[in-house]
């Protein structure tokens, strides 16, 4: 039997009272490619109320294997038990450009924090977008902030691929690394590190405790040659163990900070008013190749388009402007 579908006021309602199933239900609506189900999440998103400074939006990142699941379930733990925060964790798993699926397994990997009544776990699929992050994350944040989340964590798929998209959302960003990393620095992606507000070396427990504190040192010493940042944040770095919950509240106070301090000298505001604004160039271009691919007469001529570019009969530019020019005329 099909789900009844809701009315607009019943969406902004559970939102604003913090109904978990609403919520879920509503950013199902937002993440649906139904043109019914668009034009409503365009109302919600619309009509929706958050306050812009009161919530911290943190970004975290890191290789694959790094531990990013058992870190956010400790570090989510420790918000949502010590500090009585309510945490919502957007976590985006990969999708297979073959069959376009996804495993969505967080909630299985972080059972214990998904079992917490301050915590909320909702877990996408990157689908075509860039960044390691779902094409929707951005309206999801501030559906979980209308819904009275006080922080939100988005763990992305890796590092890798372009993690300005992750940088462009968020207000900290946190990247997680393992023990060996200071090693052989010219392997380390420079422009993540630059992005990074904090660095957290995980696993830090055991024998690995002491490799995991010589990491510490030589990034700290790495991070002195890069340029200071905009809001002339200094990046930090820590090590930490999941395991354990070692220093994990040093985490936290380094967030609370950079919070506090970016509140003083109105680096927040500005940051996310800034982010809004790219958001919705993003989108533009999202959409207009999401129409571009499904117009009726590109489909007719695509084809054969792709043909004459393979065999050298067109260039690949004159060929994109044949094309663009079609769909601008049906436009």
């Amino acid at each position: 039997m099909p789900t009844k579908r809701l009315h607009k006021s019943e969406y902004l309602d559970g939102i604003e009272n913090g109904n978990r199933l609403i919520l879920s239900r509503a950013i199902t609506l937002i993440e649906s490619k139904r043109k019914e189900d668009q034009e409503l999440s365009k109302e919600i998103l619309d009509s929706i109320v958050t306050n812009k400074t009161s919530s911290v939006r943190i970004g975290i990142t890191g290789v694959p294997g790094v531990g990013k699941s058992t870190f956010i379930e400790s570090f989510g733990s420790y918000l949502t038990n010590k500090l009585n925060k309510k945490t919502a964790v957007l976590s985006i798993d990969p999708s297979s450009q073959i069959s376009k699926g996804s495993i969505l397994g967080d909630k299985t990997r972080m059972e214990r924090l998904s079992k917490n009544p301050r915590a909320f776990i909702r877990p996408s699929a990157t689908g075509n977008s860039l960044g390691g992050v779902g094409a929707k994350t951005y309206e999801i944040i501030r559906l979980c902030e209308a819904a009275g989340f006080e922080i939100v964590l988005v763990e992305t798929v890796g590092v890798g691929q372009s993690e300005t998209v992750v940088k462009g959302m968020v207000d900290f960003f946190l990247l997680l690394m393992i023990t060996g990393a200071g090693d052989d620095l010219q392997g380390i992606k420079r422009g993540i590190m630059e992005m990074a507000d904090m660095i957290a070396i995980t696993k830090a427990d055991g024998n690995n405790l002491e490799k995991a504190q010589r990491t510490k040192t030589e990034l700290k010493s790495a991070l002195h040659f890069f340029p200071p940042k905009e809001n002339n944040w200094l990046t930090d770095v820590e090590v930490c163990s999941a395991l354990k919950g070692t220093n994990i509240e040093s985490i936290w106070d380094n967030i609370d900070n950079f919070k506090k301090q970016m509140l003083a000298n109105d680096w927040l505001i500005k940051n996310r008013k800034n982010q809004a604004l790219q958001w919705m160039h993003n989108t533009i271009q999202s959409v207009l190749k999401e129409e571009f691919y499904s117009s009726q007469e590109i489909k007719k001529e695509l084809e054969n388009t792709e043909l004459q570019v393979e065999n050298g009969e067109l260039s690949a530019l004159t060929a994109a402007k044949k094309l663009l020019a079609l769909f601008m005329k049906e436009a």
